[in-house]
């Protein structure tokens, strides 16, 4: 009988050449940061990534080693509790950073501490954001902040940002404020570089539409720019100079990214000049229909 863990294992999503080109250029991309700006420089980044830097700048301790040992109790925690698949991927993802660190040679980019700031957290930021993108992830960090924001009322970057205080606290006391301080600066650029490269620019926005002419906006938004509405009825009017006059509308909600939001503003301005809007940022999304399937409005 075959065992039920490995069963469970999607083995062909996590060879497929989708995940497989994406893990090896995050790692790649990873490994030149560590390299040519990092470690060469005593700067962290976040997670079990900059408490392997740590202990291995301060004790001497092999960061390989140290990689591979830390990481081991979050990729059990990752088996155990979010998916075999994921835990089997991001097992991938650390021993190909380590095999490739121990190999590659690079020599140090630059000694400017602002460069090595920008672009080390740029480049590991990026090659985070790919593997992440390839399914697994480098850092088990993570895994951590996934299994409190399924199971507490903290937000991930809540969890985030009070654990990694914690590792530049440890590194201010190390190697003193200064280290430290471009070590945040490192942190951030590659934290943010990061959201862009998992999320791209499909950073999804909430944008409600009140408008007398609510059946074409209604049909502009879903036949034109293939987006899924929601509708609520309510009432239009209740200006300061003429509040007692007022006429039934529905208001159309619609889920767009934030580079759709201005053509779908002007395409219904287009339809009725005086429509009102306003936009929310969203944290997250899921069910329904967000993604396009439609053809775009020119």
């Amino acid at each position: 009988m075959k065992d039920k863990s490995v069963a469970s294992v999607d083995w062909k999503s996590i060879v497929s050449p989708h995940s497989l080109i994406y893990t090896i250029g995050g790692v790649a991309l990873a490994a030149i940061a560590l390299k040519a700006f990092m470690l060469p420089n005593k700067f962290l980044d976040g997670g079990v990534t900059g408490i392997a830097i740590l202990v291995n700048l301060g004790l001497g301790i092999d960061l390989n080693l140290l990689l591979v040992v830390i990481n081991l109790p979050f990729l059990f925690m990752a088996w155990k509790m979010i998916g075999k698949t994921f835990a089997v991927q991001s097992a991938f993802s650390i021993f190909l950073l380590v095999l490739v660190l121990y190999f590659l040679e690079v020599p140090t980019v630059t000694e400017d501490k602002v460069l090595i700031a920008v672009f080390g957290g740029f480049l590991m930021g990026t090659g985070i954001g790919l593997i992440i993108r390839g399914g697994g992830l480098i850092d088990g960090f993570e895994v951590i902040t996934e299994y409190f924001h399924k199971n507490s009322a903290l937000t991930a970057s809540e969890i985030t940002v009070f654990l990694n205080s914690l590792i530049m606290l440890s590194a201010a006391y190390v190697f003193g404020i200064e280290p430290a301080m471009y070590s945040i600066l490192t942190y951030f650029t590659a934290i943010k570089t990061t959201d862009y490269i998992v999320e791209g620019f499909e950073e999804y926005t909430a944008l409600t539409i009140i408008s007398k002419e609510h059946e074409q906006v209604k049909e502009l938004i879903v036949k034109d720019f293939g987006k899924a509405i929601s509708v609520y009825k309510g009432e239009r009017g209740y200006l300061p100079e003429t509040f007692h006059i007022k006429h039934p509308c529905d208001i159309i909600m619609t889920v767009v990214t934030r580079l759709e939001v201005h053509r779908i503003k002007l395409a219904i301005q287009e339809i009725d000049p005086k429509a009102f809007f306003y936009v929310q940022t969203i944290k997250e999304v899921k069910g329904g229909v967000v993604k396009q399937v439609g053809k775009k409005h020119v």
